[in-house]
């Protein structure tokens, strides 16, 4: 498949309660999968939200860039095989770094909820941002560019004829690549808008 037509997966909205739950292989925590493309076979990129329950190490994705955010709980501390540490903290601090990175994750005070953003790195770029929604925010489908919006807080509606149903606090948005298409998604609140485009 490719890239172009991989970031084509149909646009639609994803509630947070078709989230798919899962145990860690180690049993250390859930994953909830919010998306996967494509669906079957190796995925090009996925979206998923980590609860991390204890100190764990994370499991090495050769060929992944990864960036992760703080959800929910009082921080994550990671520390790197090379000697590096980061500490996520809330509200919503936030780490970038390679998939084949070994890495063990502490948990500051207790349980934390945490975004999980992975890319196959030879075949996508991504870029993450976090900003407020007040008002209008207008995002740019084009032939090689998708977008995916987690909404973290508030509540939020595409404008026009996408026949997108409005969101809620934790659900997520993929719109697809295809012809250049404005969105514009309305609302109040606090969002993650990744824009993923092919290399």
């Amino acid at each position: 498949m490719s890239t172009d037509t991989l970031l084509s997966a149909a646009t639609r909205v994803i509630p947070s309660v078709e989230y798919r739950r899962e145990r860690w292989r180690n049993g250390l925590g859930w994953t909830r999968e919010i998306l996967r493309v494509p669906d079957t076979g190796e995925w090009q990129v996925r979206l998923s939200v980590a609860e991390i329950e204890q100190d764990a190490a994370f499991s090495a994705f050769p060929g992944i860039e990864r960036e992760l955010v703080l959800l929910r709980g009082q921080g994550l501390r990671l520390r790197f095989a090379d000697g590096a540490v980061h500490t996520l903290l809330p509200p919503h601090d936030r780490v970038r770094f390679a998939g084949e990175a070994e890495i063990h994750g502490e948990l500051v005070d207790g349980l934390t909820h945490d975004f999980n953003l992975m890319w196959r790195r030879d075949a996508l770029e991504a870029e993450l941002l976090h900003r407020p929604l007040v008002g209008s925010m207008f995002f740019f489908t084009e032939p090689a560019v998708a977008w995916a919006i987690h909404l973290l807080a508030g509540q939020a509606q595409f404008d026009g004829d996408t026949d997108l149903p409005p969101m809620d606090a934790g659900d997520t948005a993929w719109l697809a690549a295809g012809p250049r298409k404005r969105f514009a998604l309305r609302g109040g609140g606090e969002l993650l808008a990744i824009r993923l485009s092919a290399r």
